[in-house]
């Protein structure tokens, strides 16, 4: 529409005469533009380094100088636009509201000098050296995005070396998200963080409060235990009087009966504080009596399944929280493998024996394989004397034994032991009888064996072996042959679980009572299954997946004793049979990929 120019001004009376079009829709200009406020920041703080229309002068009491610094007028608008604490200063009744000049005490000049330009300008760099003094002027002054970005850098950059540093400093300071981490942070790695000279600079009162928790991460209760006397060593003189108090924190129950014994000859803080000696003396009587409480478990534990069989030999390795429910892929195995067996010593995780079967090949195994939950990773150990498919495993003292099993048409009725320290295999004294796909189980510094194939026939003879004696001793049989079963033992009882025996699938329980060298009846499971894998968890009995006859189950039961039950947990990702399953620690979640995510079940 074409509007023609007036000849003459209008008169302001004028206005009122302009008639406004019919929009055929709304009456109103809804308007934004995006950039208004940057470009009106921009302009502002172009008006403080000009000097123009600032209504306050800043001043530095800094060390007992009074410094006026490079940017010293501002305007209060802008500084209390973005801090509580300037607000509160110029909005309420402080002299301060009315005053052209404050001095700001026991801060670093070039420190409030970035703050100031973080407030007109949206923007800030701190590196590894101004950060934590950032940190303290950000938190003082309630500039909040500073003191979060700040947290945030620190949190990405914690490290064994600084963490205690750093986690004490937020404490102080009340940042509770750079806390939390750090916390976490020396949790999980507990044992770098106690080799560090910040850790040695805690009080007593500290390293009491750090160890008392059941969230740090180690794989063996003696790493605490000599964080403890690594501590009281830095100082002897003035720090002996708080071990005792160190070593009540310290779970003594659930260290090695071995290494206990080793401290007790040969630790040299131990041959200065008697008492302390004593206290642990009369504990290490009681680890050797066998009168000793169940050991407190300090982490979350999960059930760790590895290798197994369908259609052929997996690689794979998971665990499975009961608490939430989850199953979790970790890193596999270096070959396929089923027909093994699996433990749990000094909180690493071993995989014995086995065998690889596909379609091109039989493999059988020798490998002793060890998984670390700290770093998610596999590494070899010195491997078996003979390799050993369906073989049963057990922990007895410090030390993994492998019993039976078989090599080719071979069965053995052989069993090796290995020791950790040395890192061999030795042969110890024979079964009476060979046994292949045995259910095995420590149970009160013994070894039990039962079941198996003898190479004939299933069998229902039970044994027991003594590793002080180094010799077997023949046990009351069970009331079925069975072979394939899961053995356990919880609470001075063994659970047979299980098995097959000749015709079918069991899915029948036995009970033996180590003190009277019976068995009795259980309620059975609610699936037949044989070949599965079982594990204890919180003094219930796990059974994961095996084969009924038909095939390879997926499914998860918990049995719990004291109510004689059996109950549906779980599916397994992967239904399968032959695979190695114990219970460790939960692993390090810095050490598992992207894709190594939970499931949900």
């Amino acid at each position: 529409m074409h509007c023609p120019l007036r000849k003459k001004p209008m008169r302001g009376s004028d206005f009122s005469a302009i008639a406004v079009p019919s929009m055929n829709g709304s009456g109103y200009l809804d308007y934004t533009v995006e950039s208004h406020a940057s470009k009106s920041l921009k302009i502002m703080d172009e008006f403080r380094r000009q000097e123009m229309l600032c209504d306050l002068v800043l001043h530095v009491n800094y060390k007992d100088k009074t410094i006026d610094f490079k940017v010293s007028k501002v305007h209060k608008l802008v500084l209390a636009s973005c801090s509580p604490y300037f607000r509160a200063m110029f909005t309420s009744n402080f002299k301060e509201c009315q005053a052209s000049e404050v001095t700001l005490r026991d801060v670093c000049p070039q420190v409030l000098g970035r703050l100031i330009d973080f407030a007109y300008t949206s923007h800030i760099i701190v590196g590894e050296k101004c950060v934590l003094h950032v940190l303290l002027a950000a938190m003082r002054f309630q500039i909040e995005d500073v003191a979060k970005a700040c947290c945030d850098f620190l949190t990405k950059h914690l490290e064994s070396s600084n963490v205690i540093g750093i986690t004490r400093f937020a404490e102080e300071l009340g940042c509770a998200d750079l806390y939390q981490h750090g916390r976490e942070y020396i949790n999980t790695h507990f044992s770098e963080v106690t080799k560090e000279d910040e850790f040695f600079s805690l009080s007593h009162c500290q390293l009491l409060e750090l160890i008392s928790q059941d969230s740090i991460k180690v794989l063996c209760e003696s790493e605490v235990y000599k964080a403890c006397t690594d501590w009281v060593g830095w100082d002897m003189e003035n720090r002996a009087q708080y071990l005792h108090a160190l070593l009540n924190a310290v779970h003594i129950y659930a260290l090695p009966p071995k290494f206990l014994k080793n401290q007790l000859l040969s630790c040299p803080i131990l041959s200065k504080a008697n008492a302390c000696k004593d206290f642990l003396s009369k504990i290490f009587q009681e680890m050797t009596l066998r009168k000793v409480p169940p050991a407190p478990i300090r982490g979350t534990q999960l059930i760790y399944v590895a290798g197994g069989y369908k259609s052929h030999s997996l690689a794979t390795m998971e665990a499975y929280d009961p608490i939430r429910k989850v199953w979790l892929k970790l890193a596999d195995m270096e070959a396929p493998s089923s027909g093994l067996g699996a433990c749990t010593l000094f909180g690493l995780l071993y995989t014995v024996g086995g065998r690889n079967l596909s379609l091109e090949s039989i493999t059988e195994s020798s490998a002793l394989c060890c998984y670390n939950p700290m770093t998610n990773q596999w590494s070899q150990r010195a491997p078996l004397n003979v390799p050993r498919n369906r073989v049963g495993v057990g922990v007895v003292d410090g030390c993994i034994y492998a019993v039976g099993g078989s090599h080719g048409s071979t069965l053995h009725n052989t069993v090796e032991r290995w020791d950790p320290e040395t890192n061999h295999w030795s042969f110890v004294c024979p079964m009476q009888v060979a046994r292949l796909g045995a259910g095995v189980a420590a149970c009160g510094g013994a070894l039990y064996v039962v079941g198996g194939l003898d190479g004939q026939s299933r069998s229902n003879a039970a044994e027991k072996y003594q590793p002080d004696t180094n010799t077997w001793h023949q046990l009351a049989p069970m009331s079925t042959a069975r072979s394939g079963l899961g053995l356990v033992c919880v609470n001075g009882h063994l659970y047979a679980i299980g098995g097959y025996d000749g015709l079918n699938q069991l899915a029948t329980v036995e009970r033996y009572n180590v003190a009277r060298n019976t068995w009795e009846a259980r309620a059975p499971m609610k699936c037949c299954r044989s070949t599965h894998g079982v594990a204890v968890h919180q003094g219930c009995i796990f059974v994961f997946g095996g084969f009924n006859l038909h095939d390879f189950v997926t499914s998860v039961e918990c049995y719990c004793p004291e109510k004689n039950e059996w109950t549906y947990v779980s599916d397994m990702p992967l239904g399968r049979s032959g695979m190695g399953v114990a219970v460790t620690m939960e692993p390090c979640p810095a050490s598992l990929a992207p894709d190594q995510d939970e499931e949900d079940d």
